[in-house]
C-alpha cells in the first residue's frame, strides 16, 4: 500500500501549518515503518504493542495535550487529532487505545492539584506506565449517572466496591482514572478516584475475545473492599461526572480522529486494488460505478475530517457548542468512515474477506467506534436536545 503521507492531492490535508505540516509527517512516517508492518501480528495474536507506544511517546504522543511541565507536548485539540488520524492508517487499534491513554492523562493533568500532576503524569506521558478510563458498569452503559460502583470514605480512604466493564487495558495498565459513587444518586453523587494496580482489592476480569481492537486488551475491573486514599481523589467530591464528560468530549474527537485515519488507509486499498486487478479485460479502475464509488467515499472521507477538526477547534476554544460539536462530528465521522472502509472491502470483493488484505481488519476494529465513547445513538440524543431546548 502506497504510505498515507504519499496521497492523491484531493485526499491530502490543507489549511495546515508548518508545525502542523511536521508532525503529522512524523506521525505518517512512525505508522508506516513502525504499525503497519505488524498490524495484522498483533491483531492474530491479540498482543499489547508496549514497547511500540513507547517509541511513539519518545515523539511526544504519550501526552500530546498535556502541559510541558510534566511531561506532556502542550499541543492543541486539532493537532492531537492530526496525529491519531495520521497514526491510525498505521493501526488503528492501537491508536485508538493511544487515544485513551492521552484523555486520561489530561484528566489528571487538568483536574488534578500539583502533588497528583507530578506524581502520576510525568511517568504516563512517557508511557513506562499506561492508563485506562472506568466509567462504563455491567448495568450502566448510556444511562452512565446510574452508576452504581460504592466508594465509602473512612478516615483518609475511601473503600471501593462495584465492577467496570469493557475497560481498555484493563489488567495490563499501570494507572485507573475510576469513576465511582460517594453521595446520592444521579450525576451530583460522583466523584474521580485514581487507582494504581496493585492496590488491595482491585483485581480484573477475563480478557474478553472481540471482534476488532485485538491489539489492546478488555477485561472488567472489579473492586472488593479496595483502599484508595482521600489524596487519589480528583477535583472536589460530586465533581466526578462532570469531569468525566469533559474528558469524552476529547475522547470523541480522538475515536472520531481514529476513524478518519482507518477510512483513508482504506480508500488508498480500494484505489490500489481497482488499479490492479483485472476483470472482463480490463483494470477494474476503468469501470464508471467503482470510480464514482471511490469518488464517493474520498468525498464523505473529506467531509468527516472537516467536521472532526472543526470540533477540535471549537473545544480548544472553550465554546460553549463544543460539546455539541463533538458529538456531532463523533457522529457523523464514525458512521462514515465505517461505511468507507465496509465500501472499500466491498471492492476488494472475496479478496477482502482474507485476513491476508488489511482492509477487513480497518472494517473490524473501526466498528466499535459507532458504539464507545457514547453510542451514536447518544449522540443524536445530545444534538436533538440542543437544537429543541435552544
Amino acid at each position: 500500500m502506497a504510505s498515507a503521507a504519499e496521497t492523491p492531492n484531493c485526499l491530502s490535508s490543507t489549511g495546515l501549518t508548518e508545525d502542523q505540516k511536521e508532525f503529522q509527517k512524523v506521525a505518517f512516517d512512525f505508522a508506516a515503518k513502525e504499525m503497519a508492518p505488524y498490524m495484522a501480528e498483533w491483531d492474530e495474536k491479540e498482543i499489547f504493542p508496549v514497547e511500540t507506544m513507547r517509541k511513539a511517546a519518545q515523539l511526544g504522543f504519550g501526552g500530546i495535550y498535556v502541559k510541558p511541565d510534566v511531561g506532556g507536548s502542550g499541543l492543541s485539540r486539532l493537532d492531537t487529532s492530526i496525529i491519531f488520524e495520521a497514526l491510525s492508517t498505521g493501526c488503528t487499534s492501537t491508536t485508538a487505545y493511544m487515544s485513551i491513554h492521552n484523555m486520561c492523562v489530561w484528566m489528571i493533568d487538568t483536574f488534578g492539584n500539583e502533588e497528583q500532576r507530578r506524581r502520576f503524569c510525568p511517568s504516563l506521558c512517557s508511557m513506562e506506565k499506561f492508563a485506562s478510563y472506568c466509567l462504563t458498569e455491567p448495568g450502566s452503559g448510556s444511562d452512565a449517572a446510574s452508576l452504581l460502583t460504592s466508594a465509602q470514605r473512612k478516615g483518609d480512604t475511601y473503600v471501593l466496591n462495584g465492577s467496570k466493564a469493557f475497560i481498555s487495558g484493563g489488567g495490563d495498565t499501570d494507572v485507573y482514572v475510576v469513576m465511582c459513587r460517594t453521595g446520592g444518586p444521579g450525576p451530583k453523587g460522583i466523584s474521580c478516584l485514581v487507582l494504581e494496580k496493585g492496590m488491595p482489592g482491585l483485581s480484573f476480569g477475563k480478557k474478553e475475545k472481540k471482534v476488532g481492537w485485538n491489539s489492546q486488551p478488555t477485561r472488567a475491573v472489579i473492586f472488593e473492599d479496595c483502599v484508595v486514599p482521600v489524596d487519589n481523589r480528583l477535583g472536589a467530591e460530586g465533581q466526578g461526572f462532570s469531569i468525566a464528560m469533559q474528558g469524552l468530549n476529547g475522547g470523541r474527537i480522538n475515536i472520531a480522529s481514529c476513524s478518519l485515519g482507518a477510512a483513508h488507509a482504506s480508500v488508498l486499498l480500494a484505489q490500489e486494488h481497482l488499479t490492479v486487478r483485472k476483470q472482463f479485460g480490463e483494470p477494474l479502475a476503468n469501470n464508471q460505478y467503482l470510480q464514482f464509488g471511490l469518488a464517493e467515499m474520498a468525498t464523505r472521507l473529506l467531509a468527516a475530517r472537516l467536521m472532526v477538526r472543526n470540533a477540535a477547534r471549537a473545544l480548544q476554544e472553550g465554546r460553549q457548542d463544543a460539546a455539541v460539536l463533538c458529538s456531532m462530528a463523533k457522529l457523523f465521522a464514525t458512521d462514515e468512515c465505517f461505511g468507507i472502509c465496509n465500501q472499500a472491502l466491498q471492492m476488494h470483493g472475496g479478496y477482502g474477506y482474507l485476513k491476508d488484505y488489511a482492509v477487513q481488519q480497518f472494517v473490524r476494529d473501526i466498528r466499535v467506534h459507532q458504539i464507545l465513547e457514547g453510542t451514536n445513538e447518544v449522540m443524536r440524543m445530545i444534538v436533538a436536545r440542543n437544537l429543541l431546548q435552544g
